[in-house]
């Protein structure tokens, strides 16, 4: 291999890029301390319990770039029965916050469908706030699969 001008302006750019590029943060995952956190900030306290709202997801995703999600709240949506908001978590992913759906009594029913990432296999969860501050929470794990073909 012979040396010529344009090689060596070729490994010197080369060498240069390689120092800024391990500058950069690779992909990241949130913390489950961070998803807590997340999790603890909108029950605003309190401890959120099981029932009145409904997740669906798939048991598994055979593509993880769109896995759909509906969440549901049993609500007459009237006095302090109003859902206030619906926020979906993820756990593995980089921002744990997915969605937030924000209901009012002309909404009439508490319920939404969305489609989101999902990088890996994780549990997702729906987290109801109701008017009289009472928290309602339920949880999936969705498996992601490669390609169809296990996780």
């Amino acid at each position: 291999m012979t040396l010529t001008r344009r090689r060596v302006l070729a490994l010197a750019a080369g060498a240069a890029v390689v120092p800024v590029l391990a500058a950069f943060p690779g992909p990241a995952s949130a913390a489950a301390e961070e998803t807590s956190k997340l999790m603890t900030e909108f029950a605003r306290g309190k401890e959120p319990q099981a029932g009145k709202i409904t997740l669906t997801a798939p048991e598994i995703a055979e593509n993880g770039n769109t896995v759909p999600i509906t969440v549901e709240v049993d609500s007459k949506m009237e006095g302090a029965d109003i859902v206030e908001s619906v926020t979906i978590f993820a756990d593995g992913n980089p921002r744990p916050e997915v969605a937030t759906f924000t209901f009012t009594s002309l909404s009439g029913t508490a319920a939404a469908t969305t489609r989101m990432r999902l990088a890996k296999t994780q549990n997702v969860i729906a987290m109801a706030r109701m008017a009289d501050g009472s928290v309602y929470m339920d949880k999936k794990e969705v498996k992601v699969t490669i390609g169809g073909c296990g996780g």
